[in-house]
């Protein structure tokens, strides 16, 4: 079936909600996206199918949706009454627990806080969802469920009563800023490609996400794809591109499958391809494959791998909007930016202004990792303090431990400290800090947590990640990776933490691309925040946190040891001495500070030092 015009599809849309009112009254939503399905959601998925087929009992349907947010707690099952909108969320169900479930038994999760009433009135929920709408709400392998929540309606207005330069300025006045970088104002890139008068234009939406620690683009793809594909079609027509490109990284399976299966049920409809609602405009799709390059994530460097060459970066201007992919105008945006034009030409501009600030309008979608007791997704307005993310929706720290700080912008970010957590957030107050909203990654330390060890591994990621063209960013990373490893090794001076930073404001300033402009940050990030802890490493050859092992000694108390030789046994390289029912000594010069006696006392006699 060709779908036209928009009245066909408000026709479609009616008949899909009349047979949905005569359908199952009871919904038994299980969350089906990667992190649920690795936690076991597929069994119980079949066994609630297995239980409402046993009971008979047709007001009840059994849909696979997408991830929910609740990482913390997967699998999860929602239980929505479709009449009332009254619903229930469980978590860590296991399969048994089906018939208990179904009855209203079972570890319920506080739904306030992760469903709001709308968007524009979250009432007592800390988030705000624009992006994740639809995720966990609609079974994304359905069209007929997108319909339902007003899937393509946008596009419908979009191509039948609103001129291309409309639609640009539309997004320009909303201030939606892009979602995976630096926030660069998305109408303005938009303008600069529908400026251009070039025959063929092209758009590309940049799902590579390679941050540590990020998986907010994927849960959109896995939970939503089709407004993905909606809003791909909107932002072709605005700048007059016919084709586009999904660049997806291969690990991501679940998503290429969704959407590879949304695309066919789009063309099905007429709703991508050819003269699409008897516009004239013409507008198709396909997905690229990625092969996990982090430096892909750069839109130079991704064009070029799209193009068939290595991934690396060129120099910029021409910038991508003006000369990209074949050497035309060529935009690049993220899904997460996307994914928010659909509701922006739905509600318009002046809607999206009235979330978050004022610089930086709308919400912000972020993976919360590390230390923190709920680790998930969430959406929330900018403008929202850290504190709430971290102590509100992520509930503190894990096993009372203290807060020691929070890593923003994935690897190109910077560690955020106690003394911040209660800063609005957006694009401008985190570049303030010496950090910046990236991707959306948000990784929670503690006490525990040895800053300058964080700042070596993300160095050392990025020094790995880095594709080797300029100078700066290929020598200065590896030349401040190999300073951060002596410090952590003990071997560190004084003098070594001003080569850090000269050779940081080097590579910030002279390198390529956005990669080694901002590889420094998390170096200089910890330093400006944990000074004392970089002169401890050096002056004291201590690591306060108990993590660097060069700098660690393991010694037995002999009022506590009982002499049952466990630590004797399970040390490697045979530097504990002593023998049955007597007094155990660790040989300092042999010891390689493994820790494997420390974690097999079962008397704490070896302490930490």
């Amino acid at each position: 079936m060709l779908i036209n015009n928009p009245e066909q599809l408000s026709a479609l849309t009616l008949d899909l909600k009349k047979k949905a009112d005569k359908a199952a009254k009871i919904q038994i939503l299980v969350s089906m996206g990667t992190c649920g399905i690795a936690a076991g959601a597929t069994p119980v998925f079949e066994a609630f199918k297995k239980e409402v087929s046993r009971r008979g009992n047709n007001d009840m349907k059994v849909l696979s949706v997408g991830c929910v947010g609740l990482c913390h707690s997967e699998p999860t099952v929602e239980i929505l009454n479709v009449e009332t909108g009254k619903s229930t969320i469980f978590g860590n169900v296991k399969p048994d627990q089906a018939a208990a479930i179904l009855d209203g038994k079972g570890e319920q999760i506080k739904k306030s806080w992760y469903f709001p009433e709308d968007e524009k009135n979250p009432g007592d929920c800390l988030q705000a969802r624009i992006v994740l709408r639809n995720s966990g709400r609609i079974d994304p392998e359905s069209i007929d469920d997108y319909f339902l929540r007003g899937g393509y309606q946008a596009m419908a207005k979009v191509l039948t009563s609103m001129k291309p330069a409309e639609v640009v300025d539309m997004v320009t006045v909303s201030g939606l800023r892009g979602r995976g970088g630096g926030g660069f104002p998305t109408g303005k890139k938009w303008s600069i490609a529908a400026a251009q008068t070039s025959e063929e234009k092209y758009l590309i939406c940049n799902a590579d996400e390679g941050d540590p620690g990020a998986f907010m683009d994927r849960a959109v793809m896995e939970g939503d794809p089709h407004a993905l594909l909606e809003a791909m079609v909107i932002a072709g027509y605005a700048i007059g591109a016919r084709h586009g490109i999904i660049y997806v990284r291969a690990e991501y399976p679940l998503a290429v499958k969704r959407l590879q299966l949304a695309m066919d049920q789009a063309r099905e409809y007429g709703l991508i391809g050819k003269n699409i609602f008897a516009s004239g405009f013409d507008f198709d799709l396909n997905i690229k494959y990625g092969a996990g390059a982090f430096v892909c994530g750069e839109e130079t460097a991704l064009i070029r791998s799209i193009s068939g060459m290595r991934g690396m970066p060129i120099y910029k201007p021409p910038f991508p909007a003006i000369a990209g992919l074949w050497a035309k105008p060529t935009i690049v945006n993220n899904v997460e930016t996307f994914a928010n034009i659909p509701a922006i030409i739905r509600k318009g501009a002046a809607w999206f202004k009235t979330i978050g600030t004022a610089g930086s309008p709308g919400t912000k979608v972020f993976s919360i990792t590390g230390k923190v007791n709920k680790v998930g997704l969430i959406e929330v307005p900018m403008g929202t303090t850290l504190r709430n993310i971290i102590f509100g929706l992520g509930e503190g720290i894990r096993n009372g431990r203290k807060f020691k700080a929070v890593q923003t912008g994935g690897p190109s970010g910077g560690c955020i400290a106690e003394k911040s957590l209660d800063t609005p957030i957006d694009y401008d107050t985190l570049k303030a800090l010496g950090s910046m909203m990236g991707s959306g990654g948000m990784i929670v330390m503690d006490e525990d947590d040895c800053m300058v060890d964080v700042a070596k591994f993300f160095v050392q990621f990025t020094m790995d990640e880095s594709c080797g063209k300029c100078t700066p960013c290929r020598v200065g990373g590896r030349q401040m990776f190999g300073l951060l490893q002596k410090i952590t090794s003990g071997d560190g001076t004084l003098e070594d933490l001003d080569t850090i930073k000269d050779l940081a404001h080097a590579v910030k300033t002279a390198s390529l691309c956005g990669l080694g402009m901002t590889a420094p940050n998390p170096v200089l990030a910890t330093m400006a925040c944990f000074p004392e802890e970089y002169r401890a490493h050096i002056v004291d050859r201590k690591c306060p946190a108990g993590k660097c092992t060069n700098l660690i000694s393991y010694v037995i108390d002999p009022e506590k040891c009982t002499g049952c030789t466990l630590c004797a046994r399970k040390c490697p390289v045979g530097c504990i001495s002593g023998k049955v029912k007597e007094k155990h000594v660790i040989d300092q010069n042999k010891c390689i500070h493994c820790g494997a006696c420390y974690e097999a006392c079962r008397f704490s006699a070896i302490s930490k030092q």
